[in-house]
This record gives structure tokens, C-alpha cells and sequence, in this order.
């Protein structure tokens, strides 16, 4: 479960390597630049500066923001696209096919992950009449890996493969609570923002997220959408860390209908969180 000692824990420096541990994630800090592939380096770069780029890059645009030659990279292009990781668009624009976002979800962890929460979800929508999803800690930032929407006619929901503030949302709070001190220190320290993710000063983070960790859940407005109450509960592995938050994006009906109210809706997302942590393995 979640640990504080100091307003320090969320600083990365004067910090041992980190090895692979209780959760789960593993450095690679420490490896022998004697073994590098440049090829794959140069293919790797070409997919990560994708990522970040909606609209797809030219060829030219790709080199430059590389600062590699043209020609050094067309055949790098030519594979990857042979490959199936990228496609063309417009002509000459170069973007990521969905091929990544398929093998994350072949990845055993999360499609049992997944195919353990589904129903449990969508039984949760049904009670609640609100939209659910599943998020987890990806790459410095939280995905959401898992997505059921409301029953009801109006239904306020985020996509899966969406990638959400890390020190700015509901989940991104339940990850870092319920985290040991070595899982928290990695997260802040690979932390990537997101585009629109608002500035954050480190020491109300940290008392934000020690609140969290006392009450067990987070409940906030939403800081992206207006109106939205953010409700989050973690699925805890089975050494009590946060594998991943189930997270209802709580917004009201003001017409004749009555539907469950939050404190009702949050007592249904802690009993399902309760029921997925089991199936994971965690055992209070």
C-alpha cells in the first residue's frame, strides 16, 4: 500500500539504479552502450516522435526533428511501413498505424487485466448509469486500457488507447497513492505530460496524493472537462500496489430522472474495485 516518508519522495536524484521489483516495472538504466543497435535506435525514434504528432510528419520534417539526413532515414520509413507500424496519409505524410495499440493489448498482463474487468464494468454501468473505465500507469502517463458507456442516453466517457495527465486527474492521484516509495519515485521520474496537462507545484501534489492514500480513493472536479466529478478506486496487485484505477467520470442528470447519487456510486465503484483486486491476486 501506499508509503510516504518526507516531502522529498517525489525527487529523482541522488537515487540508486532501479531494478525490476514489487512493481513490476523494470530499468533501463545500466545497460552497455557497447550492444547498441542503431538501426533499431533509429526505427525507435521514428516510431516515439510519431507518437506525439496527430497529423503525421513528412520525411523531411521527420529528419530534421531527428537531425538525421533524409536518405539516412528512407529505408528505416520503408521497413516500418513494410512492417505494418506506420502508413501514409495525404500523400507524403508518414503516422502510426493502430499495430502498436494491438500488440499492448495481446500483452497477457493487460488483456487479463481486461477480460477480468469487462464484466464487472459492465455491471457497474448498469447500477450506476454512469460510463466506467479501467486505467494504468503507461510511459510516464496513464492509459486507458478499458472502456464501458453509460446505458443512459447521454454518456461522457474517455477512448480506449486516450492518454490522461499523470499529475492532474483522478487516476493519475490513485496511482501515484498507492504506489511503495521505488514504484513512486519511477513514475514521477519517467512522468511525460500530456498535451493540456496543467503545471503542478510538487509539494500539494504530494499533499494531494497523501490525502488520497488515507481516504483510499480519489474524488475530484474534473480539471480538463467542466462539470464532470472524477470518482477513481485502485485495483491493487497482489503486493498492494496500484495495477491499475477503475474510474467513473461522474456527471448529473437535473431533469425529472433520479439516478444514483455519488456517494452511491462510490460506494459501487469501491465494491467493484474490491472484487477486481481479488481477481488479481491482492489479498487484504
Amino acid at each position: 500500500m501506499a508509503r510516504f516518508q518526507d516531502p522529498h519522495d517525489f525527487h529523482a536524484t541522488n537515487r540508486p539504479p532501479m531494478k525490476a521489483g514489487r512493481t513490476g516495472r523494470v530499468s533501463t538504466r545500466g545497460f552497455d552502450a557497447r550492444y547498441a543497435v542503431p538501426a533499431l535506435d533509429k526505427g525507435l525514434d521514428v516510431i516515439e516522435l510519431l507518437a506525439r504528432d496527430i497529423d503525421g510528419l513528412t520525411l523531411n520534417e521527420i529528419a530534421r526533428l531527428l537531425d538525421r539526413t533524409s536518405s539516412e532515414l528512407f529505408r528505416t520509413l520503408n521497413a516500418l511501413c513494410r512492417r505494418g507500424y506506420i502508413g501514409q496519409q495525404d500523400g507524403d505524410r508518414y503516422a502510426l498505424t493502430l499495430k502498436l495499440f494491438e500488440i499492448a493489448h495481446r500483452h497477457k498482463p493487460i488483456k487479463s487485466l481486461t477480460a477480468a474487468a469487462a464484466p464487472l464494468m459492465r455491471e457497474l454501468v448498469n447500477r450506476s448509469l454512469q460510463s466506467c473505465h479501467l486505467t494504468v500507469f503507461h510511459a510516464g502517463r496513464v492509459m486507458v486500457v478499458a472502456e464501458i458507456d453509460s446505458p443512459e442516453r447521454w454518456a461522457f466517457g474517455l477512448k480506449i488507447g486516450a492518454q490522461v495527465g499523470l499529475t492532474d486527474t483522478a487516476s493519475g492521484y490513485v496511482l501515484l497513492a498507492f504506489q511503495d516509495e521505488a514504484g513512486r519515485r519511477a513514475m514521477m521520474a519517467s512522468h511525460q505530460k500530456v498535451e493540456g496537462e496543467l503545471d503542478v507545484n510538487r509539494m500539494q501534489l504530494l499533499k494531494v496524493v497523501r490525502n488520497v492514500a488515507r481516504k483510499g480513493y480519489a474524488q475530484i472536479q474534473s480539471r480538463q472537462i467542466r462539470g464532470v466529478a472524477n470518482i477513481a478506486f485502485p485495483v491493487l496487485d497482489t503486493s498492494g500496489n496500484a495495477l491499475a484505477v477503475v474510474n467513473i467520470p461522474y456527471i448529473e442528470r437535473i431533469d425529472k430522472k433520479i439516478t444514483p447519487s455519488i456517494p452511491a456510486v462510490r460506494e459501487m465503484l469501491r465494491e467493484t474495485a474490491q472484487r477486481l483486486s481479488l481477481l488479481m491476486g491482492y489479498v487484504d
